[in-house]
C-alpha cells in the first residue's frame, strides 16, 4: 500500500469526522485552519517551483477565504461585517495577485491577515 495514499484517506476520514461532530463556531475556525495550511503549501511550492501545485493550493485558499466571506450574515448589516466582508475581498485579490507573480511575501501578508482574523474567532469562543 502507497503510504502517501493511506495518509491522505486518514486525514480524509479525520477531517469528516471532525466536520460532523463540530459545532458552526468550530467549522468556521477549520476552514480558517485550512485556508492557512493551503497558503503555508503554496509558499513550500513557490520554493520548489512547483507552479502547478502553487496554482492549486492557491485556488484553494481562494476558495475558503470566499466560503468564509460567504458565511458572514450581511443581513446584520454591522459595520464591523462590512469590515470583514472587505478584507476577505482583499484578501482573495491578493491571493490572485500572489498566484500571478509567484510571490511569497504576498502569501505571508494574506498568511498574516487571515491569522489576525482567526485569533479573534478563536478569542470568541473562549467566552
Amino acid at each position: 500500500m502507497n503510504p502517501m495514499l493511506a495518509l491522505r484517506q486518514y486525514q480524509k476520514v479525520n477531517a469528516h469526522a471532525q466536520t460532523s461532530e463540530a459545532n458552526p463556531h468550530r467549522l468556521v475556525q477549520m476552514l480558517m485552519e485550512a485556508g492557512l495550511d493551503r497558503i503555508a503549501q503554496a509558499k513550500g511550492a513557490i520554493g520548489r517551483k512547483d507552479i502547478p501545485a502553487k496554482g492549486v493550493l492557491i485556488g484553494k485558499a481562494i476558495e475558503i477565504v470566499g466560503g468564509l466571506r460567504e458565511g458572514l450574515d450581511m443581513e446584520k448589516s454591522a459595520d464591523t461585517l462590512t469590515r470583514v466582508d472587505n478584507l476577505y475581498i482583499y484578501m482573495m485579490q491578493r491571493l490572485a495577485e500572489a498566484n500571478i507573480k509567484s510571490d511569497p511575501l504576498i502569501l505571508d501578508e494574506v498568511s498574516s491577515l487571515l491569522g489576525t482574523v482567526k485569533e479573534g474567532w478563536d478569542a470568541i469562543a473562549a467566552h
